[in-house]
Order: structure tokens, then sequence, then C-alpha cells
């Protein structure tokens, strides 16, 4: 299996967790994934092409992509000094966008745990960059392959960043490939969050069928979407199927979920899956509530196999530092092995 991968994640750094604790969202994040990858025999890590702003720019906002290349450096030449963390969100509503600097700041902030330093536009880009690779290679006949992707990217949506997301990965893939010729993708998202910047950026995408098992958002962030009856609008209805489970959920509830996800996504019949790869959904999470094991993991990755469809994991989530290697390496390993 491929692995695609760029040091340049390592640019944005998060230095305030001093701060804001719960920003779990680090560079050792992907040093330990890699580290359990190598161990099992996975080696074939490679670094991404670079791709043009035009694969973005199907998903983003122009203006919100400018305005994250250079919000860091205008907030310095102000004062400032560090990682930008905004103290409250604009939310969902949108409008006009403000001239100064601090409201704009909250226009595009969809949640705010959620920091910009100086590399954060550098190591978004490069996340999308490794989507992109890995997309490219899938359509061009690769069989499967892992986009090792930080910061990861389904709670941003169209023109805002949030839940430690700038750049959408999954969404920017999923585009790319009806750019190179895809008919039909599926995106299957089996982070502990819901997905909500990927629903709202592929919910009118008749093309793009989008599955999310995650934690109800009555009680669990992002707190938005994320219903069963959300379902895709217009020509799209149809090609949505959300999967919203209640606190303590385990393997018999959660791999329900998965196997009616899978079946379906097998009658959409994609010529393409991506996976939204979070392992979040570990009983010994931080800041998740579900109850999976590590053995769970190889399970849902041949589940996830039976598919029988070209397939690329992109990474979100995940902040069990001591486990995250070894259950994103168990669903790979089930994957492969099935």
């Amino acid at each position: 299996m491929k692995i695609w991968h760029s040091e340049a994640h390592q640019e944005h750094n998060n230095l305030s967790r001093a701060q804001n604790p719960h920003n779990m969202e680090c560079p050792e994040r992907v040093s330990i994934i890699l580290a359990e990858l190598q161990s099992r025999g996975l080696t074939n890590i490679v670094a991404p092409d670079t791709f043009s702003l035009e694969a973005i720019l199907r998903v983003h906002d122009a203006d919100y992509v400018t305005f994250l290349e250079t919000v860091h450096q205008d907030w310095c030449a102000e004062g400032n000094s560090g990682e930008l963390l905004p103290d409250y969100s604009h939310g969902a509503a949108r409008g006009a966008v403000p001239r100064e600097l601090y409201d704009r700041i909250i226009y595009y902030t969809l949640t705010a745990e959620t920091t910009i330093s100086a590399g954060t536009y550098s190591a978004a880009r490069a996340s999308a960059d490794i989507a992109l690779s890995g997309i490219t290679e899938i359509y061009n006949g690769a069989p499967y392959g892992f986009a090792l992707c930080r910061p990861p990217g389904h709670h941003a949506p169209f023109d805002q960043f949030g839940g430690f997301c700038y750049f959408n990965n999954a969404a920017v893939a999923a585009y790319h490939a009806l750019k190179l010729g895809a008919d039909r993708v599926a995106v299957l998202d089996i982070d502990y969050h819901h997905g909500n910047g990927t629903q709202t950026i592929l919910e009118a995408e008749p093309n793009i069928f989008f599955a999310s098992l995650h934690a109800d958002t009555r009680y669990a962030y992002p707190y938005i979407l994320g219903r069963s009856e959300e379902i895709g609008i217009g020509a799209a209805e149809g090609t949505m199927q959300n999967y919203p489970m209640p606190d303590y959920t385990g393997d018999d509830v959660w791999r329900e979920a998965l196997r009616s996800a899978l079946e379906r996504i097998r009658n959409y019949d994609p010529d393409i899956v991506l996976i939204s790869l979070g392992v979040d959904t570990f009983i010994g999470d931080p800041i998740s509530n579900f109850r999976l094991e590590s053995d769970d993991y190889l399970h849902y990755g041949a589940m996830i196999a039976g598919l029988g469809k070209p397939t690329l994991f992109v990474m979100e989530g995940g902040y069990n530092l001591e486990y995250i290697g070894i259950n994103v390496a168990n669903v790979l390993e089930g994957f492969l092995q099935d």
C-alpha cells in the first residue's frame, strides 16, 4: 500500500495547546502512525505531488483561501505574535465579509478551538496535495492507498475553518476524481465526529454519495447537521445517509451502521471509494465517547475491503497518542488481509 506523507505538516504545530489543552491535533499523531505502519512492513511512503489551487477552488471560496494564506501575516503586522486562536466563532450564518481584520477572522471561524500559525496555510496545502496525489493514483489504476493528511479536513465547509480543519481534503479529492473522469464517487466518514463540512459541500452533488457514522450531534461536536433525515438536496436527494449514534456506542451498534452504509455504497456502485478515516471512536480517545477496541478496527478494514472498489483512505481524527498508530494500522491491515 502506498502512503502519501509530507513533513510540511510540522509547520502547523499548535503551540497554543498550552492555553487550549483540548487541542489534541498535534504533529506527534503523524510520527506515531508512520512508526507503527513501518513496524508492520507498510514502508512505501512517498511525498505528494504539488497541485495548483484549481482543485481546492472547486470546493472552497477563493476569498477564504486568500484569507488562510495571509491572515497570520496580517495579524502579526498588527502587533500580535505566536498563534492566532479565535475567542469565539461566527457560526454558519453568512453575509458580507467584514473589512476589519479581527471581524474577518471571526467571520471565517466556524468553531473557535482551531488555531492558525505561520505554517498553517502551507501545511493545509500540503495536506490537500496528499489527498490529491492519492486520488489521482487511484483513478489511474491503483487499487488502494493511504493519504496521511494533517491537518485533517472533514469539518471544513466551503468558506470556514474549525474542528482543527482548514481545507476539506476528502471533498477536494472527490471532486478531483470527477474532474479526472470518474462517473461516481463515494465518501464514507467513519470519524467519531460528524463530517459536517463534507456534508455541506456535497449535499447537492448527485455524483458523490456521502455516508457518515458519528456521535449524535445533538450532544456531540460539531452540534450541527448529521441527522439521519438529511439525505441530500435537489438532484442529490438520496445520495447521503447519516448514522448518528448515542454515547458509549460499542462494536455491535457501530458495526451494524457500517454494514448498512457499505450496502448503500454498494448499491450506488461508485468508481472510487474515499474513506475519511478517524479512529477517535476508540474507547480511550480523550475527546470522544465511543467504546470501540483496537481489534475492532481490523474487522472494519476487512468490511470496507469487501466492497471490492478502488479505495483511498484519508486521515481525519484520532487523539489517543498511545493507540492511534495501532488503530490506524489495524484498519489498513484488515483491509489488506481481506
